[in-house]
């Protein structure tokens, strides 16, 4: 299964992420710590990757694009309606999944 298209969510330590195959299944559901998300993206086929406009996106933005991936910021009040519980651990990675614009199978 080919991710095409990751949603992450940021955090301090611990980030969630989420990927699905170009025909909306999930592939990946992970939890990984700052330390070990370079690592991870390095080694990953280029993709698609939303994540929610914070403090840390820019960064981590300009260092995914290192890796061959196209990422897109989101603005929070976009990705808050996908958000079902006041924990959003898992359902933020989720929420930016769903936002993020289908890619076309002819690229």
């Amino acid at each position: 299964m080919k991710i095409t298209t990751i949603g992450i969510d940021l955090a301090k330590v611990v980030f969630q992420i989420r990927g699905v195959t170009e025909h909306g299944k999930v592939a990946a559901r992970k939890q990984l710590k700052r330390a070990e998300m370079s690592s991870y993206f390095a080694n990953l086929e280029p993709c698609l990757i939303g994540m929610e406009a914070c403090g840390s996106a820019h960064r981590w933005a300009r260092k995914l694009e290192g890796y061959g991936h196209t990422v897109k910021l989101m603005a929070p009040q976009f990705v808050k309606p996908y958000v079902k519980t006041n924990k959003p651990v898992l359902s933020l990675s989720k929420g930016t999944t769903w936002r993020m614009p289908k890619r076309s199978a002819k690229r």
